[in-house]
């Protein structure tokens, strides 16, 4: 199944404990999300990243729980974020953590994909429900 739409994202800046070496800049930020569309939900969570000197180069990790609907089912899941920018060129992976899915989304399988368009943020939720 398929789920799209829009949402909102505010990142704000969290104390990092972990200090850097060899000009590459650590962080740490919390995530809150608002889904509209066939994922009607919010979303709260946190980021690590490190950038490089290179310009365009970095990567982050993050962890977020959505709770809300998808597709009319109530619930609630974890996302798992993996984003490389290599010169530029970036890869981000968003995926369900397994056996994190609660309520009519227990059982919750699945990728997501986000894009941005002109400033705004869109998510394409390619996933499955396992009895």
């Amino acid at each position: 199944m398929n789920a799209t739409g829009g949402f909102d994202v505010s990142l704000k800046p969290l104390e990092c404990t972990a200090t850097g070496a060899d000009d590459i800049m650590l962080g740490r930020m919390s995530i809150d999300k608002t889904f509209h569309g066939a994922l009607s939900a919010t979303s709260r969570g946190e980021m690590l990243s490190a950038m490089t000197p290179v310009k365009g180069s970095a990567g982050y990790v993050a962890i977020e729980q959505v709770n809300g609907t998808l597709d009319g089912k109530q619930g609630s899941f974890v996302l798992q974020h993996f984003g490389i920018m290599d010169n530029g060129a970036d890869r981000l992976v968003l995926e369900v953590v397994p056996d994190s899915g609660s309520g009519a989304l227990s059982g919750l399988r699945g990728t997501m994909v986000i894009r941005i368009e002109d400033g705004a943020h869109f998510y394409d939720f390619d996933y499955e429900l396992i009895d």
